[in-house]
């Protein structure tokens, strides 16, 4: 009996130290597969999101239709790649009975920023780049206010179809954002009829009142309409 009660001490040990083993085992396995993981993550393509913001921004410039979009372009895992947006693209086409007028061409003309002034309660916009390539990762998501501009267009009262479209670099096919624009006709007087250096009118697409809507839910309208 003295002799069973001596090695049954050593018997435990070895079971621990045969647990604890295969413990560390199963601990560097999950490591390396965790890291395998993370490794295969960060090789892949960035994913972008292409997001529009529920304002839109319309203004004039002579006989020069300008359109200030500021969407936000982010990626939706870190990856050690990052996305270059190489060109900005807007569309504009009319529906119904504007479906045969002379459709826009919009161009990127550049990139900008709002002030606003507080004592005056106005809001003005300025060049704040030429329009260029951008990068975007997941540290880096970029919301970027485009001016899109139209030479020798103004608007006439009616639905407009609309397309966002930011190409990139290589072969990988464009971001794009579809969205709908009703314009009043007293909207559309407003803007052919606004004072030209200062006309900057605010459209949105979320307007409670407008939820009902089966013309104008989800598209962007005149704010004062």
């Amino acid at each position: 009996m003295a002799d069973s009660d001596e090695d049954a001490p050593a018997s435990g040990r070895s079971g621990f130290d045969a647990v604890h083993k295969w413990a560390a085992t199963i601990a560097a396995v999950a490591a390396l597969a965790f890291s395998l993981y993370n490794f295969t993550e960060l090789q892949r393509k960035p994913e972008i999101d292409l997001s529009l913001p529920h304002f839109m921004r319309i203004g004039m410039e002579d006989d020069n239709v300008q359109f200030f979009v500021q969407p936000t372009v982010s990626a939706r895992i870190r990856t050690q790649d990052v996305e270059v947006i190489r060109d900005a693209h807007f569309d504009l086409t009319g529906t119904g009975a504007l479906a045969s007028s002379k459709r826009p061409v919009f161009y990127w003309r550049e990139l900008g920023a709002w002030n606003f002034d507080a004592e005056a309660s106005w809001l003005s916009y300025q060049w704040s780049a030429d329009p260029a390539p951008f990068i975007v990762s997941q540290d880096k998501p970029q919301q970027p206010i485009f001016l899109f501009q139209a030479d020798g267009w103004n608007f006439r009262a009616g639905r407009y179809e609309g397309k966002l479209r930011l190409t990139r670099t290589g072969s990988r096919s464009p971001l794009t954002k579809a969205f709908c624009i009703v314009l009043s006709e007293r909207a559309a007087k407003e803007i052919r009829d606004g004072e030209p250096s200062r006309g900057i009118y605010f459209f949105r697409n979320d307007l409670p009142r407008f939820a009902a809507s089966k013309d104008r839910s989800g598209c962007y309208v005149r704010e004062t309409d």
